[in-house]
């Protein structure tokens, strides 16, 4: 299958829009839907929990704050980010630029306002298609702004070093749902500490959980983005019974590409899990698919 159409989407994607361009703010449509992405599906989870509160009417309710809100998609988004640039001697995006968080927090104040009688619940109808929009977006993440500050480096100790990049990419992608767990900045209630989700019984099975360094992992092999990942591409060739020319590496374009339909595959049949599309045995009820 040819990837050249996913390239040229992504391509589209990462362009400069208007009107944001015509002050010289670079700020691309990827982003954009990202950010609403995220805000949209923060605040139907926020009113499911708050429905399912009321069912238990066993604690306080908080009435909700606009700052609240933002603070908790500011933190998603740029959480995992602030925990690893100190440990990697690198300023997070958000101290550089306020570009980013003026998005997000603009987007927060959108879809904040959106009806409630507009605003659809989590269903399979409308989580299938979005799974496409996740996968793209979670792969530019996961293989372009994630690997970069990693691989680029001034230590070659740590430009060179596979564990601090699947490091990176597990705490930046999953830090920012860690910490808003912990703090229950989503719940109805005022704010508590609690055992975040991905450490109570079967959180690993999370697919943004374990995800992120396996793709991460997946593209810096595909583009030997590291010495270490050319060497083990070498040897998977070899066992594999190639015996040919030296493994050639994968074009960063493609190799992102790639990343991103598998990423749609793994997100389409979580939701297909999660909506019961797909039947489960006895022995997977156990495993809670997120």
């Amino acid at each position: 299958m040819s990837l050249q159409p996913f390239i040229s989407l992504y391509r589209y994607a990462l362009e400069p829009i208007a009107p944001f361009s015509w002050f010289g703010i670079k700020v691309c449509s990827i982003e954009l839907v990202a950010a609403f992405r995220l805000c949209t599906i923060l605040r139907q989870i926020r009113e499911d929990l708050h429905a399912k509160h009321q069912l238990r009417a066993s604690a306080s309710v908080e009435e909700r704050s606009f700052l609240r809100d933002a603070t908790t998609a500011l933190t998603i988004k740029f959480g995992g980010e602030a925990i690893i640039g100190p440990l990697l001697g690198v300023p997070p995006s958000f101290m550089l630029s306020g570009v980013s968080p003026g998005v997000y927090i603009a987007a927060q104040a959108i879809v904040e306002y959106i009806p409630e009688a507009i605003m659809p619940s989590m269903s399979l109808i409308t989580e299938l298609p979005l799974s496409v929009v996740d996968g793209f977006t979670r792969a530019l993440l996961l293989c372009s702004l994630i690997p970069t500050p990693v691989i680029t480096h001034a230590s070659p100790a740590i430009a060179s070093s596979p564990w601090t990049l699947l490091l990176s990419s597990l705490v930046i992608a999953n830090g920012g749902f860690f910490i808003t767990s912990m703090f229950s900045f989503l719940e109805p209630t005022p704010l508590t500490l609690t055992t975040p989700a991905a450490l109570k019984s079967y959180g690993w099975t999370a697919t943004d959980l374990w995800c992120a360094p396996f793709i991460t992992g997946l593209y810096a092999l595909l583009t030997h983005a590291q010495p270490f990942w050319a060497e083990f591409h070498s040897v998977i060739s070899t066992v594999l019974g190639s015996t040919g020319d030296k493994v050639e590496p994968m074009d960063p374009e493609s190799a992102r590409a790639f990343c991103a339909l598998i990423l749609v595959g793994m997100f389409s049949t979580r939701t297909a899990k999660n909506f019961g599309l797909v039947w489960k045995r006895s022995v997977t009820k156990k495993v809670k698919i997120q």
